[in-house]
């Protein structure tokens, strides 16, 4: 199994703890992952309200890059791929528009084809690689780990766009969690949005929103909170003590990514994937089942 890796802007940055457990679970799992050469930022949910040309123009040409490999795209990161699949979906239904998209990419001798799908490391796990191929390679089940499966917004929402799933009723992260000997909660906020796109414009709303998550997650008897979002366990973990201000709890509660998590089940450290370093929340308190 090969994949064009569109790691976007926050993985490759703030995100980089995600970015190296992507890759470790990746090498673990035999799944080859050639990142894109050139890639841009996908315009992160905001670019298309001031110039939606342009940002369907900068994802033709990021979808572009993994059909001249050959390859289809694959995402550790909600929002791209939300803004790469709506992309698509425009450029395969609207021929005016495609036409106008190819127009501008041919001053860069680049076409849209058409030819690479735009899937999302949890979907590929799921539907392609397959939770029966991934629990035989744990080597560390995470038995009686209490885990809050938070989906975030983007890769559910719109349906028309995501598609993978009911959009109100979600299994595919709690499916996942059970695949490698943890405990889904059925978190009573797994469908919220963290607010991350907007925590400047509307902070006290965002703090509210980031503080229920996490004190919810605390009173229904989660150890962690784990998404399929970096942006969404930036928001989580970055202002938890902020959020504490506006919605008070009193535990700490440890935000990882998904690909975070099926690495401590690979066998895979929490050091090797900037667990104990990059994080504001400690993760410590899951060492325990890891026996470390």
């Amino acid at each position: 199994m090969k994949y064009g890796l569109f790691p976007g802007c926050v993985l490759e940055g703030a995100s980089k703890e995600d970015y190296d457990a992507t890759l470790a679970v990746a090498k673990k799992l035999g799944i080859e992952l050639e990142e894109l050469d050139g890639w841009t930022c996908c315009g992160a949910s905001h670019v298309q309200d001031i110039d939606p040309l342009l940002t369907l123009a900068t994802n033709a040409r990021n979808i572009s890059l993994a059909e001249k490999k050959g390859l289809d795209i694959l995402t550790v990161c909600n929002t791209c791929t939300l803004m790469l699949r709506q992309a698509k979906n425009t450029l395969d239904n609207d021929e005016v528009k495609r036409a106008k998209v190819n127009n501008i990419l041919g001053s860069a001798g680049i076409q849209y084809q058409g030819t690479s799908n735009i899937t999302h490391f949890l979907w590929v796990l799921v539907k392609e690689y397959g939770l029966s191929n991934l629990k035989a390679k744990v080597v560390k089940p995470l038995n009686g780990l209490r885990v809050a499966e938070y989906y975030g917004c983007h890769i559910l929402r719109p349906e028309e766009d995501t598609g993978f799933e009911d959009f109100q009723q979600p299994h595919s992260l709690s499916d996942l969690i059970k695949a490698i000997g943890a405990t889904p909660i059925d978190f009573s906020r797994k469908l919220d949005c963290c607010g991350f796109h907007a925590v400047y414009p509307a902070h006290d709303s965002v703090m509210q929103m980031t503080g229920s998550i996490n004190r919810d997650a605390a009173n229904e008897g989660a150890d962690c909170i784990v998404t399929p979002c970096p942006l969404c366990q930036m928001q989580l973990d970055m202002f938890q003590k902020e959020a504490k201000q506006t919605v008070p709890c009193d535990k700490d509660m440890p935000i990882i990514h998904m690909s975070q998590l099926i690495g401590l089940a690979l066998g895979i450290s929490p050091e090797e994937m900037g667990m104990p370093k990059r994080h504001m929340t400690s993760t410590a308190s899951l060492n325990r089942f890891i026996g470390a």
